[in-house]
């Protein structure tokens, strides 16, 4: 009978042994699964991220005279930093306003350039998001300073073509260049960026030349109530809304969609990973802070020198002052955005080129335009959106093209350089043009 009760109590001890293993089993499962499920609520509350590795950026602590080798001799655009000072002299002693413009545009070019290693610096303690914002943001500075100053002394036909050339610049030869040299490096593969945001970027690109071309309507057509003034009252209350609608779409950019530009796939956020101590920066938070306000305050002198020679350039030179405004200065304006485009296409980071050259776009067109409107009635300048006839049809189709280049959600170099063959036709276009309204500059 022993012998028999012992496989008996053998059997009965395995399956208590099993029994207790399903039962720690089954609690492990609940505490994996609670736990799946914490960091799930977590990641839905944006504490967690699967498309960003939790990289933090190591300020670094840099003497006074290595944040200077940092951002001024480190590198060799900054080698035209004399031309500014240059000017200067030329100004003071000879007057001669064809090289004070020369000197002042080549002056001010490395600077427009460190404006945006500066605001790409401070990007990397701000994030991705807001760090585009800030690098469309300072990246137009030297284009709204120039707009200012000349709005002050009256020109308000060099404020109107300055802005307008700056987005023609964007959108044409700085994504053109963008999307050209990925597309090189890239030869084998289309790049892809989000269709969404492009299609959001598209439509307030479009609301602005619905803003800048109904006043040129109401002019061209005659039927305006009152004359001379209905234009401009409708200009200044198209700039409000323009405002108002710019300010909703940071809001929708900063809180609705603020992993705009992350990653969207594994293979994005291994080169992440592998790339985050490329991308830890330079220069401290402070440090990027007070450069950006030293060279701001900087190229707030130089455009001053700017306004004062363009007729004197255009004079001696014999080219059109719109040539000049629309072309020439905002290349040299947007200096920080095609470096920035540019580098980040080659870097296949597109949605971050779009957001620099595109957002730049949108900024001027929907802040930059309507700010100055604002600005010059308080100072009692007419500034109104009526950009005449020819400039606003080159802004209208120059956005249908772009956003039939962007529809399909992918690039290559063929088609920037498309972009930027047509941004030569628009460059040509305006060295043929007289302006007819040269009075009001």
């Amino acid at each position: 009978m022993s012998c028999c009760k012992v496989p008996v109590l053998i059997e009965a001890q395995v399956e208590m042994v099993s029994a207790n293993e399903l039962e720690n089993k089954s609690l492990f499962r609940q505490e994996e699964d609670a736990t799946q499920t914490k960091e799930a609520s977590l990641m839905e509350q944006g504490s967690l991220s699967t498309s960003f590795p939790q990289h933090t950026p190591k300020a670094p602590k840099n003497s006074v005279l290595n944040s200077i080798k940092i951002v001024i001799f480190c590198n060799k655009l900054n080698l035209l930093l004399p031309f500014g000072p240059l000017a200067i002299l030329v100004h003071c002693m000879i007057d001669s306003k064809g090289w004070v413009f020369l000197l002042t545009l080549v002056g001010i070019t490395p600077l427009a350039e460190r404006l945006g290693y500066a605001t790409e610096q401070l990007a990397c303690y701000t994030g991705p998001t807001v760090g585009g914002l800030l690098n469309a943001t300072f990246g137009n500075v030297t284009e709204l300073i120039i707009s200012i100053f000349a709005l002050k002394n009256g020109m308000i036909r060099v404020v109107q073509l300055t802005l307008l050339g700056s987005i023609l610049s964007n959108m044409l030869l700085v994504l053109g260049c963008a999307f050209f040299c990925g597309g090189l490096v890239f030869y084998q593969k289309d790049q892809v960026f989000d269709k969404g945001i492009a299609t959001v970027n598209s439509g307030l690109l479009l609301m602005a030349v619905m803003g800048i071309l109904f006043p040129a309507v109401l002019h061209y057509t005659h039927s305006e109530v009152h004359a001379g003034s209905s234009e401009l009252a409708l200009s200044r209350f198209s700039s409000c809304i323009m405002l108002i609608a710019y300010a909703a779409y940071l809001f929708y950019q900063l809180k609705s969609q603020s992993n705009s530009y992350s990653p969207l796939d594994e293979e994005s956020n291994q080169n992440e990973e592998t790339s985050a101590e490329d991308e830890d920066p330079e220069i401290s938070k402070w440090e990027a802070i007070i450069w950006l306000s030293i060279l701001t305050a900087w190229v707030s002198l130089l455009s001053g020198y700017l306004v004062d020679a363009i007729e004197g350039a255009s004079v001696s030179w014999n080219i059109p002052i719109a040539f000049i405004s629309t072309i020439l200065l905002p290349i040299v304006g947007n200096a920080a955005e095609h470096a920035g485009a540019i580098m980040f296409a080659m870097k296949d980071k597109l949605d971050l080129s779009l957001g620099v050259a595109i957002g730049s776009s949108i900024q001027i067109s929907m802040f930059a335009v309507p700010f100055c409107v604002v600005i010059g009635w308080m100072m009692g300048q007419e500034m109104d959106l009526n950009f005449q006839l020819f400039e606003t049809a080159m802004l209208f189709i120059t956005v249908i093209v772009v956003a039939f280049f962007l529809q399909e959600g992918s690039s290559n170099y063929f088609k920037g350089l498309m972009l930027i063959l047509c941004y030569l036709i628009v460059a040509a276009s305006f060295f043929v043009h007289e302006d007819p309204h040269q009075d009001g500059i």
